[in-house]
């Protein structure tokens, strides 16, 4: 193929490209938000014979989007409320579709030089914006779930390395033990991290938390002091994932600092709160953790792949994660990725990142932060007060709970979970919205989660207006 026909292709195909994701962008408004075709039928439409010969790039385009079309779920929209999903602002899409054009290996300098630098300003502009101390090393990864593991791989370097053991020599075989005492409500991304790094769940700890999801300083206290003698990791919450709870950082980091544990922050999305000055008070103090975990396709609103890891001990960091290699060209001026996360090769994920930042600033992203609160705020507020309806947490932050209570004669406990269960399902059916449920202290409840740039009031009106709807026409069955 001559250079003018590549060339040409590139050209066909990246235009028609464009005209089916402004179609789609145009779409969110007026969409359904739920996914439309049953799980046969995509595969039915998907699930194409292995091709014999290969299509031109248009047509499988075409195709491509023809196909998948039934199966996309709407969370770009400003209308899904069931996970701690954002969308992705106009800049970090662009500069999504970029970072794959230029199809930068960002694992080192000698191969990506201007990814490493746009990393390298992302970090300095994350720990500013989160309040983090600037001596902070950083890893731009995957998502919270990568981070989690980078995190508490250097924790675990850390603390064992104290005991004289090289962890990332010798292995866990023989090792000095490690406990993790952890908030009792944390997510299960830390436990998927713990069973990577081989450590088992069986070191993990639940402690208690109080009514308001917030781990006790007496409670803290007395796991930390049950067996000082081994090497400790205490976990911590910044927004708990059904309610947005945080732990009071600010005495418990200095108590757990105090028996030499370690203390890591999950932020998945709640460090985010850092970022405005408004909500900055929930998290006073967890600047003075060892390591924190959050992600960029939440509250920063970048495309998925995006998470970030940052780590006070920066040599425990390194030990854990760099590597060298003769053939491997390692800089000794700029930052080399491949020291700091756990992949080799790798997208340029900074590109994206430092797009977001750059099209909201500091002020942009304090706004949206408090923005899609206040929209939380308003839909489970006026959800409540339907017919039937019951608010079992109103938002703190951007997270909050809502149960409908079935107008059954005599209605049990289990009565009110099935009838919330037919109430979201009857909401997503509808398409207006699009909710999920969750279980909360032994209940059924519809989970209200907003950070989506494009969230707006007539979004809510909308939502709050499917949920009445769906309700009467439950109650007339």
């Amino acid at each position: 193929m001559s250079r003018l026909e590549t060339q040409s292709q590139h050209s066909e195909v990246l235009r028609r490209t464009l005209d089916h994701a402004l179609g789609y962008v145009d779409s969110l408004p007026t969409r359904k938000i739920a996914a439309r075709a049953s799980l046969n039928e995509l595969r039915n439409s998907i699930g194409r014979p292995l091709p014999e010969i290969g299509l031109d790039a248009v047509s499988v385009i075409d195709d491509l989007v023809a196909d998948v079309e039934g199966g996309l779920l709407g969370n770009a929209s400003g209308r899904c409320f069931a996970w701690v999903i954002g969308g992705a602002v106009p800049a970090s899409v662009a500069a999504d579709w970029l970072t794959s054009t230029w199809d930068q290996n960002s694992g080192m300098y000698s191969v990506a030089p201007a990814e490493t630098v746009v990393e390298e300003v992302c970090g300095r502009w994350l720990l500013e914006l989160l309040g983090l101390p600037v001596s902070v090393s950083f890893a731009l990864v995957t998502g919270c779930q990568m981070a989690h593991v980078t995190c508490l791989a250097a924790a675990r370097n850390a603390l064992l390395a104290k005991r004289g053991w090289d962890v990332e020599r010798d292995g866990l075989n023989g090792a000095p033990a490690l406990r993790i005492l952890c908030n009792g409500d944390r997510h299960g991304s830390v436990d998927r991290a713990v069973r990577l790094l081989g450590l088992g769940t069986a070191v993990m700890v639940n402690l208690p938390v109080d009514d308001d999801g917030r781990l006790g300083v007496e409670t803290l206290r007395a796991a930390l002091e049950s067996d000082s003698d081994t090497a400790t990791i205490v976990l911590l919450q910044a927004g708990d994932i059904n309610t947005g709870a945080y732990d009071p950082f600010a005495t418990l980091i200095p108590l757990a600092h105090s028996q030499e544990a370690w203390v890591h922050v999950d932020g998945a999305f709640g460090l985010w709160a850092g970022a405005s000055p408004k909500l900055h008070h929930l998290v006073k103090g967890v600047e003075q953790a060892d390591s924190w975990a959050t992600d960029g396709h939440k509250w920063l609103n970048v495309p998925f792949d995006c998470g970030y890891a940052f780590v006070a001990d920066s040599e425990a960091h390194y030990r854990t994660m760099s590597h060298r290699a003769s053939y491997l060209t390692h800089s000794q001026e700029a930052r080399d990725q491949i020291d700091w996360n756990p992949e080799y090769s790798r997208r340029g994920r900074g590109f994206a990142t430092y797009a977001a930042i750059r099209q909201m600033g500091k002020n942009g992203i304090a706004d949206l932060i408090e923005r899609t609160c206040g929209h939380a705020r308003s839909l489970v507020n006026q959800i409540g007060v339907l017919s039937g309806a019951e608010i079992l947490w109103e938002p703190s932050i951007n997270q909050g709970l809502v149960r409908f209570r079935s107008p059954k004669p005599g209605a049990t406990d289990s009565d009110h979970d099935q009838h919330t269960e037919e109430v979201a399902a009857a909401v997503r059916k509808a398409g207006e919205a699009f909710f999920q449920t969750t279980t909360w202290r032994g209940h059924r409840c519809m989970r209200v989660s907003v950070c989506n740039w494009q969230t707006n009031d007539s979004d809510v009106e909308r939502a709050v207006r499917s949920v009445a709807d769906c309700l009467e026409s439950l109650r007339t069955l």
